[in-house]
């Protein structure tokens, strides 16, 4: 049985989406088609759209009523996690073509990496990369060639991006498709080790590009648990790929399988299939529901804030922070995978993975069983792993125990019986903050102020030993208005250093921190930003700010009539406006909403 709470909270978004819902489904139910969508082409149209492909595809497309898939990819062989797409589309259409369909690369979309530009200029780049993906994704299906939808993404910004392009395109039957983690390399508490020594200026270059690359070593994704395996913990929690497919390792026999039966699945789901299920029907109020749950349940990243919040959006399925925050006090946290613990995606996968945390769930009654997915009625399929016989994929029940209660626990003996978030509020505005990596000390810190504008100038301010106290870092002008609200990564090694030492540390911006939010408490994604007035441009060197996670509460301890004579102070932003193609960025600058409605220029 349904946790009471939780139907109570999900009733309350239904009410709350109800007019927002019905406009978005109305929509889909106008770009439903009877048959193959190509055949209301005309014949130039037509010849246009299958002028590149074999005589046996022409025959095909041209005088068959069977479906063809529009692959949406985000294959570069720059990206660690993104180069094992580079043979996906062949294999796709293999797998199609025995299925009697086609399959054809409807396009492709940027897919840029948060660890590569981390703390440059590009960074800035970052989050409106996701709305753009969005778009491209919609650009790549525009030809109305196609009746199904896979789609090929893993990291942080791409995976949103083509969920709400996608979305779009409710009527189309849509999969996600996965690559999968690289393989373990240096123990990530050994990489934190090196990247602390080397902020402190106790080790070189050299050790820190080492301890790096045998950290990111291969083709897959980073082990840790950011935004990119969140991503795909979120994709299976909402039923949009296969189960059991997350964390599976690029190059193996069972990850060509799976992206094998990836297409056969989705050739069930078109028209002419036996279960026609377009992605409308998958993403709705409780599929939602089940991406959050599954975000506090392992202790993800705090990137989905804003983009589950877009997402759900773009169909029509209004949530907010207060959401999140209530569903943290009845979800527990199940995982310890770093930042989070010290264990990687490729244990929490060996030890039981998302079949065993999807059917602890369900056993409490913690998420919503009765849900449409990509695998028919009903989260039960989810709550089963993969298996190869031969080259064929047979689904087994997944585990009852844990290999590893250190990494991973049932939810009735969960690490904490809340998740891993928390909603601050207060006299400065609402924001977010990772607690599941905060040890309980931590939670709490009441200190003076130091403000600044750049992450730049906190670290030179700890390399000049100013910091050696108790403070709260004041970044601002950080967020998505400001600068696109890049992630502030270079923070973490020397906040972590000064709180190793005794000191008593916070930090408090508009802007980001991500998956990798740590062992520092940040009160992160500040609404409104320092751009629009909002009170965290107010503040002073000085000032004593409170932060409690237990509580929920961010206060500025300054009288209402002190701050009510100070103005907003301002920097001058136009340096971060230019360089590295940010000045084509102005407009979706000037457009972007709220970070807690998810901080996109798209209205719906």
């Amino acid at each position: 049985m349904t946790h009471k709470r939780l139907s109570d909270i999900t009733q309350r978004i239904i009410d709350r989406s109800r007019d927002t819902r019905a406009a978005y489904v109305e929509r889909v139910n106008a770009m439903r088609n009877d048959g193959p969508s190509r055949q209301r082409l005309s014949c130039g149209n037509l010849a246009h759209g299958f002028a590149a492909s074999s005589e046996k595809e022409k025959q095909q497309l041209m005088d068959t009523g069977a479906p063809n898939i529009g692959i949406v990819t985000a294959y570069n062989d720059m990206l660690s996690a993104h180069q094992p797409y580079v043979d996906y589309p062949e294999k796709i259409k293999t797998a199609a073509l025995a299925n009697g369909v086609t399959a054809q690369v409807a396009g492709g979309v940027p897919a840029m990496c948060d660890g590569v530009t981390q703390g440059r200029d590009g960074m800035d780049l970052s989050l409106f990369s996701r709305d753009v993906i969005a778009m491209s994704t919609a650009v790549s299906l525009s030809h109305d060639m196609f009746d199904a939808v896979h789609c090929l993404g893993i990291c942080d910004k791409i995976v949103p991006g083509l969920m709400i392009g996608s979305l779009s395109f409710g009527h189309l039957p849509t999969v996600f498709v996965p690559a999968g983690p690289m393989p373990s390399g240096l123990p990530n508490s050994e990489k934190v080790k090196v990247r602390q020594l080397f902020a402190e200026g106790k080790v070189g270059r050299k050790e820190l590009l080492k301890a790096e690359m045998d950290s990111y070593h291969s083709p897959g994704t980073c082990t840790f648990y950011g935004t990119a395996n969140s991503n795909q913990m979120l994709m299976e929690m909402m039923g949009m790929q296969l189960p059991g497919s997350s964390f599976v390792n690029p190059g193996t026999g069972m990850r060509d399988a799976l992206t094998t039966e990836a297409t056969n699945q989705l050739v069930k789901l078109t028209q002419s299939g036996d279960q026609y299920t377009p992605i409308a029907d998958v993403i709705d109020e409780k599929a939602v529901v089940n991406g959050i749950i599954g975000l506090l349940a392992t202790g993800g990243s705090t990137n989905h804030t804003i983009h589950l919040t877009a997402i759900a959006r773009a169909a029509g399925v209004i949530i907010d922070w207060q959401d999140m925050a209530d569903l943290s006090e009845i979800i527990p946290l199940m995982c310890r995978v770093y930042p989070n613990g010290l264990a990687d995606v490729n244990r929490f996968q060996a030890v039981g993975g998302m079949g065993f945390l999807i059917r602890s769930l369900l056993s409490e009654g913690l998420m919503h069983e009765d849900v449409t997915t990509i695998m028919g009625k009903g989260m039960s399929h989810f709550a089963k792993e993969p298996f190869l016989e031969g080259d064929k994929i047979e689904w087994r029940d997944a585990p009852e125990k844990s290999l590893d209660e250190d990494v991973l626990r049932p939810a009735g003996s969960a690490f904490s019986k809340t998740g891993g978030m928390a909603l601050l509020k207060g006299n400065l505005g609402r924001c977010v903050i990772k607690v599941s990596a905060v040890k309980p000390e931590n939670r709490k810190v009441k200190a003076p102020a130091r403000v600044f504008y750049r992450q730049e100038d906190l670290q030179a301010a700890f390399k000049a030993g100013e910091l050696d106290r108790d403070f709260v870092a004041v970044v601002r002008f950080q967020g998505p208005k400001a600068n696109g609200m890049p992630e502030l990564h270079k923070l973490t090694p020397p906040l972590g250093v000064l709180q190793d030492r005794g000191f008593k540390v916070a930090l408090v911006t508009d802007g980001r921190m991500s998956g990798a939010s740590g062992k520092i408490p940040a009160a992160i994604h500040l609404t409104p930003e320092a751009l629009d007035g909002g009170p965290i441009s107010l503040v002073r060197d000085g000032d004593m700010i409170e932060l409690d996670a237990d509580a929920g509460k961010l206060e500025l301890l300054v009288s209402e009539e002190e701050l009510a004579s100070r103005q907003p102070e301002q920097t001058d932003i136009s340096n971060s406006h230019y360089g590295m193609g940010r000045e084509l960025f102005a407009p979706l600058r000037a457009e972007v909403g709220l970070a807690e409605e998810g901080a996109t220029v798209f209205r719906w």
